[in-house]
């Protein structure tokens, strides 16, 4: 079987609030507890969570490069950090990755990267965590890469990059704005051209009074680290990013996994990460594996 070089996510939960990390702009000194290994050429990606009923429900991307295509899983742990069950929620056609959740109203909704589908789709859990059925009601125009909801200023906003060149897959953030969750939505437009982070990267989280946004770093390699955003002037309209500081992979799971972080994901009291090392896996279509790598 030949091989050629690829990404080896493994997922991560921190044991420490998302605003914290940011106050102290590193992950070293908190408790940390990976997520299983789930066997050759396979692995985990884009971890997001919640709380329900004492029990943290992780979401993430599980990916197979002998069958490259993206599906979403749950991971569900006990309040002392326990595996109790994982398995398959949502599979599509089309390839799925960065299953952000969220609760509003009352409903838990998941927002997964699907640009392959040629647009963006929101679920509603029908019986959570494994029942999911597409919101029709869901407006909006543009077939995003890793958007990321926010409420904020009694609006929703969406940050996202759109679904071009391998470049601009990696470097562009557009800013959405609408009244309710499903739309309709107005796109204000592109805010940020750069390698070093604009990719969303997880959840918008407010510390300070500052709207923090985590962002890929992409120079030199697909993911290669967290960059967060500050972000301003929503209420008007008129929004103002400014690069602010970087992320770096925890020096605990450095010397394993020390090629590459994206994703830095708010669930609570803790936050879930993503790190990578780049190895060998077997080379199968070869046309979505690159996809994969380069910014699917």
């Amino acid at each position: 079987m030949p091989f050629l070089r690829t990404d080896h996510w493994r997922c991560a939960i921190v044991h420490a609030p998302l605003a914290e990390i940011v106050d102290a702009a590193s992950l070293n000194g908190f408790p940390i507890t990976t997520l299983p290994d789930i066997g050759d050429h396979r692995f985990l990606a884009d971890p997001f969570g919640l709380w329900r009923d004492g029990k943290l429900y992780v979401f993430a991307e599980a990916f197979d490069y002998r069958h490259p295509k993206g599906t979403i899983e749950v991971l569900i742990y006990d309040g002392t950090g326990r595996l109790l069950s994982r398995e398959s929620v949502l599979e599509e056609p089309w390839h799925l990755s960065y299953p952000f959740v969220l609760e509003h109203e009352g409903e838990v909704y998941l927002l997964p990267e699907a640009s392959a589908s040629g647009r963006l789709s929101l679920y509603r859990a029908t019986s959570f965590p494994k029942g999911w059925e597409r919101v029709e009601a869901f407006d909006f125009p543009e077939a995003a890469i890793d958007a990321t909801p926010f409420h904020h200023a009694g609006r929703w906003w969406m940050f996202w990059t759109p679904a071009g060149s391998k470049v601009e897959r990696q470097s562009l953030l557009n800013i959405s704005v609408a009244d309710t969750l499903t739309g309709s939505w107005k796109n204000l437009g592109l805010f940020l051209n750069d390698r070093a982070g604009a990719r969303p990267a997880g959840t918008p989280v407010v510390v300070n009074g500052k709207i923090i946004l985590p962002t890929q770093d992409c120079q030199g390699t697909y993911g290669r680290g967290i960059r967060l955003l500050e972000i301003e002037g929503l209420e008007r309209e008129l929004p103002k990013v400014t690069p602010g500081l970087t992320i770096s992979i925890p020096a605990s799971l450095r010397r394993r996994f020390g090629d590459g972080m994206h994703t830095l994901s708010a669930a609570g009291q803790v936050t879930l990460i993503d790190v990578k090392k780049i190895g060998l896996g077997p080379k199968r279509d070869l046309l979505n594996v690159k996809r994969r790598l380069f910014g699917a």
